[in-house]
């Protein structure tokens, strides 16, 4: 039936609120036998690109140009490392980080959806690296949401945050789930230097960005801009629960 138009997407120039009835599939190098939506990229102002990959059944997908995180949605599959003869099994849940340049080979064993982060690596400054006792360089990553210990947010235990990688400087970007039982909400309006890229996995609520308040659910994607305001709330009688990137660990001026 033809919407006459109607959407719950909204762009403005300090935030995207991308709903799946606008999502545009669309071929991607590296990747066969599946397709990609590209949430966002550098042509909205964005330092990163987020996607969702979706997999039929023996799709792959192979090194990108820079460093990557995945994340499964739905589906199974397997990961081929260099050196390795029997392959990582990922299930939804799992995730894994590549450093910039590490081969790889992700083969859906089913369909499959998964989250992708790429984004180009900044370097840490070595005095920094020295004085935290930091590796100077991120490594290869792999593992389970559900095996990391949630951590309420500012003490709320209606609020959960797990994060996929390490507290380290050798890192330049982190990426969270956060889980809200119902009714449960950030304690205040945020506005800070760092970008975000959000995808809604559960349930829904009310997200503030800028001078806006939007209904979301699962399946939205949100991008935040620098310093754009932003609160949200979960709403209904399960839980809410997003997938998170920001950048984070370098210093503002690089």
């Amino acid at each position: 039936m033809h919407n006459l138009g109607h959407t719950r997407s909204e762009h403005h120039p300090t935030h995207l609120l991308q709903t799946p009835d606008t999502f545009i599939r669309t071929p991607l190098p590296g990747l066969t036998g599946g397709l990609a939506i590209v949430h966002i990229a550098p042509a909205i102002g964005a330092a990163f690109t987020q996607m969702t990959l979706e997999f039929e059944p023996d799709g792959k997908l192979i090194q990108g140009p820079t460093q990557r995180l995945i994340y499964v949605l739905s589906g199974d599959l397997e990961l081929e490392e260099p050196g390795k003869p029997i392959p990582h099994t990922l299930a939804p849940g799992s995730y894994a980080y590549f450093p910039t340049g590490y081969p790889h080979t992700l083969t859906a064993i089913t369909s499959a959806r998964v989250a992708l982060i790429d984004k180009p690596f900044l370097p840490l400054d070595p005095l920094y690296a020295r004085d935290h006792s930091a590796e100077p360089t991120p490594w290869f990553l792999l593992g389970n949401e559900s095996a990391i210990s949630a951590v309420p947010l500012n003490g709320d235990p209606g609020l959960l945050v797990r994060s996929l990688l390490p507290d380290s400087l050798a890192f330049d970007f982190a990426v969270n789930t956060m889980t809200y039982a119902p009714g449960a909400a950030l304690s205040e309006v945020e506005i800070h230097y760092m970008e975000h890229g959000l995808l809604m996995l559960e349930g829904g609520g009310i997200y503030r960005l800028n001078n806006h308040w939007y209904p979301t659910k699962a399946g939205d994607f949100i991008w935040m801009a620098p310093y754009c305001p932003q609160w949200f709330g979960a709403i209904g009688k399960q839980p809410a629960k997003y997938l998170i990137y920001k950048d984070f660990n370098r210093h503002p001026l690089t």
